[in-house]
């Protein structure tokens, strides 16, 4: 038996930055551009993570004063988190365009400092819920730009099928990084041990169970949806058509999905009578997280099409959102077809 002296890490645990490192090392080609990105994002994340945990006590709660382009009031936090993402990317060299949910354009990095890929990301996801401790966390999505191209915010514009990295990171009881590092190569959490200050695999390959037993939705909106989604809603709650199912939302994505994704179920942000384009951002919300729910075994879709073939046409465009396991992703797909045909 061997002990370990408080503060030191265990030599059999796999960091972060080794895992990457060794799924780098599987592909001779590799130019080690991905890894970088990936461990500069690892540093904002951990920065981000530290100033979370000290925001009352360093007086980063409360509003800006500002608003973002969805019209949304900016935290003082959502600041900090879009500066440490944009500045740790940047100089990674690795990036030609950033999206952030906070600037109103793309970010066309200079000539000189640029790489071949694309990032979108939501600095802060559920930043509405900062004052009051709930969890929140950040989004990622990472695209390869075609090579010699002319660099332009149109450049972001891809479908969630040609994402080559995607991630979140969540900052609740414990700072959480889940990733997926491109198509058939699983879907991975890693830990932050705050003593050593490094992220830690503590779920490897991920799989989302084929049915769970909870839904989550907003049904303070009840009143503004459609037949579709006020049916299934119905059946999860009629002892008629089976258990019922608990309903739980915590109001962040990135919470409501990872519960999602632990214990399976289906996660909801349907387009109503107000939103009829949806809510979520498709390029930094949406896409990241269908990736990687359907890289662990779920789906993702609109209510009409997969969510990972729609084509993008503005950089913060909105788009409805299922997410979840796939036996309860399809009841809901059924309905929809349902009612789609009966509108016809």
């Amino acid at each position: 038996m061997s002990f370990l002296y408080p503060g030191t890490i265990d030599p059999k645990c796999t960091t972060l930055t080794r895992f990457v490192l060794q799924e780098q090392r599987k592909h001779p080609e590799a130019t080690g551009d991905l890894t970088q990105l990936l461990i500069s994002i690892q540093s904002a994340v951990k920065a981000i993570s530290s100033a979370v945990r000290k925001a009352g006590i360093t007086h980063l709660y409360g509003l800006a004063g500002t608003e973002n382009i969805q019209g949304e009031a900016v935290k003082k936090l959502d600041v900090l988190a879009n500066e440490l993402f944009i500045n740790m990317i940047r100089s990674s060299y690795t990036t030609c365009l950033l999206v952030s949910e906070e600037n109103d354009e793309a970010i066309i990095i200079p000539s000189e400092e640029r790489g071949k890929y694309i990032v979108c990301m939501d600095p802060l996801d559920g930043s509405s819920n900062i004052d009051c401790l709930v969890t929140i966390g950040s989004i990622f999505g990472i695209w390869k730009a075609p090579d010699s191209v002319h660099v332009t915010d149109k450049l972001a514009l891809n479908k969630g099928c040609e994402l080559v990295a995607s991630g979140y990171a969540m900052y609740g009881s414990a700072t959480v990084m889940v990733i997926c590092m491109g198509r058939g190569l699983g879907v991975h959490s890693f830990t932050l041990d705050p003593e050593i200050g490094e992220f830690l695999l503590t779920e490897k390959d991920m799989l989302i169970p084929e049915r769970g037993n909870i839904y989550s939705i907003n049904e303070g909106y009840s009143y503004l949806w459609d037949g579709a989604v006020t049916e299934y809603v119905a059946k999860k709650k009629d002892p008629k058509e089976g258990k019922p199912y608990s309903s739980r939302y915590v109001g962040s994505m990135v919470a409501d999905v990872h519960r999602t994704l632990k214990y399976g179920g289906i996660f909801m942000y349907p387009a109503n009578k107000n939103s009829p384009k949806g809510k979520l951002r498709l390029l930094y919300e949406c896409l990241p997280m269908a990736y990687i729910v359907e890289e662990a075994g779920g789906l993702a879709t609109t209510g009409i099409v997969p969510l990972l073939s729609v084509e993008p046409v503005d950089i913060h465009q909105r788009s409805p959102a299922f997410l979840g396991s796939r036996l309860d992703v399809e009841d809901y797909l059924e309905i929809a077809k349902k009612h789609t045909r009966c509108s016809t």
